[in-house]
Parts: structure tokens; sequence; C-alpha cells
């Protein structure tokens, strides 16, 4: 199975009925295809959008309808638009209850670094820096490993988003969480080992009794 679908599938089941959740730009937006049909939850676009459904087939995306990064969205029916000012004070007054994000670094106590490479023209921070300090539950969803560097680090050497930790990283390895500031090991990805997983680990990683594999 692609890394990517791995990652997805595995967040998409810490969804829960009645969810509002954002969805970051890249491996995120696919955690909208994996949504059990049966589980309602909602979807914000930080760009003022509550209700986004799943990526739209080739040929059927609307020009109007696009997420933070400009990517084309579907609309579910009831979908309410609103302007950006709206949008950024549901995250910051804490009404988001789940933002999944990617991530360029995560520590071992948790702190994401996902908004810049020094060096590197960005855009503009967006909405990350929000997100993590305002959204009740932060997830991070990225690729364990980038040209044979660890992604899940001792410490932070890009800058940090925000000095908040996130609650959860899942990677096409492994499902990492952060009790008592400890990156501990909550599951290894199918056919991966307890092994591998720290073989590819730059932080040290505290490991339960018993580590099951991610359902998916």
């Amino acid at each position: 199975m692609d890394a990517q679908i791995i990652i997805a599938r595995r967040v998409a089941r810490e969804l829960r009925a009645g969810n509002l959740v954002n969805l970051g730009i890249g491996i995120p937006t696919l955690v909208a295809n994996y949504v059990p049909p049966d589980l309602k939850v909602f979807f914000q676009s930080e760009n003022g959008l509550i209700g986004t459904g799943p990526i739209p087939e080739q040929g059927m995306a609307h020009p109007l309808l696009t997420d933070a990064g400009g990517r084309p969205i579907s609309a579910l029916p009831g979908a309410c638009t609103f302007d950006s000012a709206m949008s950024f004070g549901l995250i910051r007054g804490g009404h988001v209850d789940v933002t999944v994000l990617g991530g360029l670094q995560v520590d071992a106590e948790g702190h994401l670094a996902n908004w810049t490479i020094p060096g590197k023209l960005v855009p503009g921070m967006g909405g990350a820096m929000d997100l993590v300090s305002g959204a009740k539950r932060v997830i991070v969803a990225m690729q364990h490993a980038a040209k044979g560097k660890s992604k899940i680090v001792s410490e932070c050497t890009l800058p940090l988003t925000s000095s908040r930790p996130v609650h959860l990283v899942v990677t096409d390895m492994a499902v990492i969480a952060f009790p008592n500031g400890k990156a501990t090991l909550l599951e290894t990805a199918p056919g991966v080992s307890i092994a591998e997983v720290m073989a590819v680990t730059e932080a040290e990683l505290v490991i339960p009794g018993s580590v099951p594999e991610m359902n998916i």
C-alpha cells in the first residue's frame, strides 16, 4: 500500500462523529477520502468553508472551491462559506476539534516544525501556528523519513511552529504519542517491526510492553 494512503487511512480512524476537522496541505487532504460513509464529521478549510468533501474526480472540480493551498475540493450538501476572519476566529477560539497537519520535523517532546526552511522563500506561515495553538487535538501526518534522514528528531533544528506539543504523529511506519513529554511508540505499520522503526528514528522512543500493528 502506498505510504501516503497508509498515513491517511490511519489518521481517519482518529476522527469521531460530530468533530470539526481542519486538514492541512499535502498528505492531510487525503484523510477525507477514507472517512467511513456513516461517520458524520465536518471538514473546515481555513480559507472559509465548512462541509468539504472528498477530492473531486478529474473533470469535476469547481474553480471557486479550493482548499487553503488552492487545490480543488468538493462541498457536501449543507456546506457553508464565510470570510477568512470568521474562519480564523473558529481556529483561535478553540472550536476546531482536530487539526491534521504535515510536518518537516517533530522532536522527542512533540514540538512541531512545519512552516518554513531557513533560506527558502515561502509565501507565509499560513494557518499552521494558529491551528497548533488553537485546535483541541493536533495530529501530524507525515512520512517517517525524508532523503534518508529521520523526521522524528531529538530536537528540532528548523523554526518551531508552536511551543505547544502535538498530540499524535502518524507516519508510514508508526504511530507515536507524547505522554509526559516523551515520544512513545503506540503502533507500527503493517509489516514493519519495532526494530525497523527505531533504526530510522533519531529521537529516543519509549517502547511499551505491547505495540500492536496499525489497523487500517
